[in-house]
């Protein structure tokens, strides 16, 4: 295959591009190509087949398949001969991925990444998998074998090729046959749901189903709902374990804060080691939901966990957040950064500290790493207090933890830190500055809104378009990637977030058009939303695209479809305007029929279904000086599924229930507690908020 370029060989193409993931692999000897229509144009001309890698910088598993079997000569001199090599970043084209990873597990039934693809020239897939070893290993077969015979098959076999091509979109047919015909009531649907979410709760770690164990935080906020709606105290049991043995365990940082991806055991002992920000922005808002309900310490001490490693670590000195950090900082590395050696805490700790730490973070206990037992994953086995019995520690046990926690993330510090992916993407930070906005409201901290702020003000004025919506990507050469669904939907979430905590209609106007946009651009079969808008879209027009997709289910965050539900829910609530609501519940039902028996990967679609039936709430606190100060801050302490807290009246386009609205103006300082279109007594104690939130649950939605 000749070069573009005079002299230059291997993944050349990909050393300017705006990917971390991408310009990482510029010095394989793989002839990469970035996606586009220019691989596709030489694999119809040359008569070759397309090798398709789609990963990304936070993987662990692409890394070792790039270190090992993509710089590997043979498997290079096998590419060059035989096929066209295509490199996608997912997180940088998701509607990409999104197609591929339906593709190949048509074929194989199986997905994630690495995910390796061969195409036609046309781009569709006939033979997959994910990660490929060079040679005969783990399992599987190694790739200069799996290249080889591909390309004989190529060459002598051109029937099988089409038949599996065929198969491919076969099964792809008869999946969209299999959709549900009619539509489910609302409370058939959300009975369905919860039915599902319950049954899949392990009794014995807290959490859903086995190992490997994700987080499912819209399974939490969902449980959450239901012990309000429906007062099912069995749900909030289950919401508030799950969160306190997530916290507990080695897939939070308890060094560094945040939470990485998943457990690979049930107990939440050894995590998958990256750190995705889309993950700890949807934690995040749960964990403050979690503080809220229950007034778990922990809870809030998560919070600022993952509130001080978003910060610290994602944080954009422009404005914005980055989307990942690797869990990996060297080949052959399996999270040393995180992990720790007895050896290595003796070093870092007094004598005493380290026993207290010992016992306190289970060393040499389940938290051992299966390759090096030597390195422990730090959980919290014990609380402080039982971990300092008998020690002579000369402070209270908490002030030791926190004492031993610093310095250990001072230690930690002087080690290579994991790679941090800068890119700045619309859909992570909108779920970001959402969340960050009512951690920032419940911690009553002026920094983290303007943190929150600062990001959006940044898309709104670089990468926002109002007759294109957001873009997806913002870097150096400006915004790309409009049209797709998920950055609208959690950037006008976020933005709605915003404009109600914060009172500034400022965020109102952007969030109305781009959710406008989703309800008009989007529009697919049945009404459910697609995550490609053809009108809107300025990626490669290539077939492979063509087909429209759904995102209907979690995986495991919020899925897009449900999203929308859910902003629209809030905006209707923010405002007091039944049109939004009137959307959710036309967007809801379609989208009901279709996810059939999704069960948990519901979760989301089954909590804006039960919050459309869910009077919101509103919280206005009249009056100022100290009394106004502490009903306000029990105010941003208490928890409702649905509701919004003012300090007196609100700009326009702001809306209070009508009631309030044509109450006359006091200055007593006192806290009006309204339900939909009508308020309860004034609240004149702090501590009255929270119950008299609560009262209107199960007893008015039964």
């Amino acid at each position: 295959m000749s070069s573009d370029a005079p002299g230059a060989t291997g993944g050349w193409r990909l050393a300017k591009s705006t990917s971390s993931y991408l310009r990482s692999a510029a010095e394989q000897p793989i002839e990469w190509h970035p996606w586009g229509p220019e691989p596709f144009e030489l694999a119809k001309r040359t008569g070759r087949p397309i090798l398709l890698d789609i990963g990304a910088s936070w993987c662990h598993w692409c890394h070792v398949m790039d270190e090992g079997t993509y710089s590997d000569g043979e498997v290079a001199r096998l590419l060059r001969q035989h096929f066209v090599a295509v490199k996608v970043d997912r997180d940088e084209n998701p509607e990409v991925d999104r197609r591929y990873q339906r593709q190949v597990n048509a074929l194989t039934g199986e997905g994630g990444w690495p995910l390796t693809g061969f195409l036609t020239p046309d781009g569709e897939v006939f033979l997959g998998g994910t990660y490929f070893p060079p040679t005969d290993g783990h399992g599987r077969p190694g790739f200069r074998r799996v290249l080889a015979e591909v390309a004989r098959l190529w060459t002598e076999e051109p029937e099988r090729i089409r038949q599996n091509a065929d198969g491919v979109r076969d099964a792809l047919e008869r999946m969209r046959e299999r959709r549900a015909s009619s539509v489910p009531a609302t409370s058939e649907f959300v009975s369905g749901v919860r039915a599902a979410i319950l049954a899949s709760y392990d009794p014995v770690h807290a959490g859903f189903g086995m190992a490997p164990k994700f987080p499912h935080p819209t399974a939490v906020s969902f449980l959450l709902w239901d012990s309000f709606a429906n007062g099912a105290p069995a749900s909030a049991d289950r919401a508030r374990d799950t969160l306190l043995r997530m916290a507990d365990g080695g897939m939070y940082d308890q060094v560094g804060g945040g939470f990485h991806r998943y457990s690979v055991d049930e107990g939440w002992h050894i995590p998958h080691f990256e750190k995705m920000g889309v993950d700890n922005a949807a934690l995040l808002a749960a964990y403050v939901e979690g503080a809220q309900r229950f007034s778990e310490p922990r809870f809030e001490e998560t919070v600022r966990g993952i509130v001080g490693w978003v910060r610290g670590v994602l944080g954009d000195p422009a404005g914005g957040f980055g989307a990942s950090q690797d869990a990996d900082n060297a080949p052959g590395d399996d999270g040393d950064y995180f992990t720790w050696t007895r050896g290595e805490l003796k070093a870092a700790l007094a004598p005493e500290e380290f026993r207290f730490a010992a016992r306190c973070f289970g060393v040499g206990t389940d938290g051992r790493m299966h390759h090096d037992p030597d390195r422990n994953v730090l959980y919290r086995m014990v609380p402080p207090g039982e971990a300092a019995a008998g020690l002579s520690l000369g402070a209270e046990p908490d002030a030791t933890f926190a004492r031993v926690v610093e310095r250990l993330r001072e230690v930690r510090a002087s080690r290579p830190t994991p790679l941090v992916d800068r890119a700045l993407y619309s859909d992570i930070n909108g779920h970001f500055i959402g969340a960050l906005a009512k951690a920032g409201s419940f911690l009553n901290d002026s920094a983290i809104l303007t943190e929150a702020r600062r990001a959006a003000d940044r898309f709104l004025r670089e990468a926002y378009r109002p007759e294109q919506g957001i873009a997806h990507h913002l870097d150096s050469a400006g915004p790309k990637g409009f049209g797709l669904l998920e950055d609208q939907v959690a950037f006008a979430a976020g933005l709605v977030e915003l404009a109600g905590v914060t009172a500034d209609p400022t965020y109102v106007a952007p969030a109305v058009r781009l959710l406008e946009l989703v309800d008009r651009e989007f529009r697919g079969e049945d009404g459910v939303l697609r995550d490609v808008a053809p009108r809107l879209y300025d990626g490669a027009p290539l077939p492979a695209l063509a087909e429209p997709s759904y995102p209907l289910e979690d995986s495991p965050h919020l899925s897009s479809n449900a999203g929308a539900a859910l902003a629209f829910l809030r905006l209707a609530s923010l405002l007091k305007d039944d049109r939004w609501r009137e959307k959710a519940s036309r967007l809801l039902a379609p989208v009901a029929a279709r996810l059939g028996a999704a069960g948990l990967f519901a979760s989301g679609s089954a909590l804006a279904a039960g919050l459309s039936l869910t009077e919101s709430a509103t919280v206005v606190i009249e009056g100022t000086g100290p009394r106004a100060d502490e009903l306000a801050r029990a105010a941003q302490r208490a928890w409702h599924p649905n509701v919004w807290l003012f300090r007196g009246t609100p700009p326009a386009p702001f809306s209070l229930p009508e009631e309030l609205a044509m109450s006359s103006g006091t200055t007593a300082e006192r806290a009006l507690v309204c339900f939909g279109r009508t308020c309860a007594p004034p609240v004149t104690d702090p501590s009255e908020i929270a119950s008299s939130l609560r009262s209107r649950g199960a007893a008015a939605n039964p």
